[in-house]
C-alpha cells in the first residue's frame, strides 16, 4: 500500500468517525469469507456501515481527529479489525448478537464500542449494548409517562360527568 493510498484510507476513516457518534470495533479474524459476506449483508440491511482497515490507519485517523476523546479505543486495535458505524447506538450490537445465534459461535468478537462519547471495552459489554435505549425509545417512554396521568384525569372527569348526567336524568 502506497503512502498516498494510506492517506486516502485515513481520510475516509476520519470522515466516518466525524459522521457517526457510534461505532463498534470487532474482531472478524476467524470468520470465513462467506461469514464475512453474510455479516456485511446484515449490516447493510440495517443501515450499519462496515469497514475493514489496518489498525495503524484506524489509530492515525482517530488521533488526528481527537487523540484524547478516542484514547480508550486504542487498546482494542489489534488483530483483524472491522468497524461498524451506525446512527443507532444499539443496532451493531443487535447484529453481532443475532449473527452469533445464527452461526452458533462466539464470533465476531466485540473489542470495543464508542457510543456518544463513552467507551465500552470487551466482549462482555455486548449484552449491555443490546439493551441501550435509543433516543426515540426514550422519547416514547417519556411521552407515555406524561400521557398516563392525563388519561387518568380525563377518565375521572368523564365518570364524574356521567354520574351527574345520570343523576340529572332521574
Amino acid at each position: 500500500m502506497t503512502k498516498e493510498q494510506k492517506n486516502e484510507v485515513i481520510e475516509l476513516l476520519k470522515g466516518k468517525f466525524a459522521q457517526y457518534n457510534n461505532f463498534y470495533v470487532t474482531d472478524t479474524e476467524s470468520l470465513t469469507v462467506e461469514q464475512v459476506g453474510k455479516l456485511r449483508r446484515a449490516c447493510f440491511n440495517k443501515q450499519v456501515e462496515m469497514k475493514v482497515a489496518k489498525n495503524t490507519l484506524i489509530k492515525k485517523a482517530l488521533e488526528s481527529l481527537d487523540s484524547e476523546k478516542y484514547a480508550g479505543m486504542y487498546d482494542s486495535l489489534h488483530k483483524v479489525t472491522a468497524l461498524l458505524f451506525s446512527d443507532n447506538p444499539k443496532e451493531p450490537a443487535m447484529i453481532i448478537s443475532s449473527f452469533r445465534k445464527e452461526s452458533n459461535g462466539e464470533k465476531p468478537v466485540l473489542k470495543a464500542a464508542f457510543i456518544n462519547g463513552d467507551v465500552y471495552s470487551g466482549d462482555n459489554q455486548l449484552k449491555a449494548l443490546t439493551q441501550i435505549k435509543t433516543k426515540n425509545e426514550l422519547i416514547g417512554e417519556v411521552i407515555g409517562l406524561l400521557q398516563s396521568p392525563a388519561k387518568r384525569v380525563l377518565a375521572g372527569l368523564l365518570q364524574h360527568h356521567e354520574k351527574q348526567a345520570a343523576a340529572a336524568a332521574e
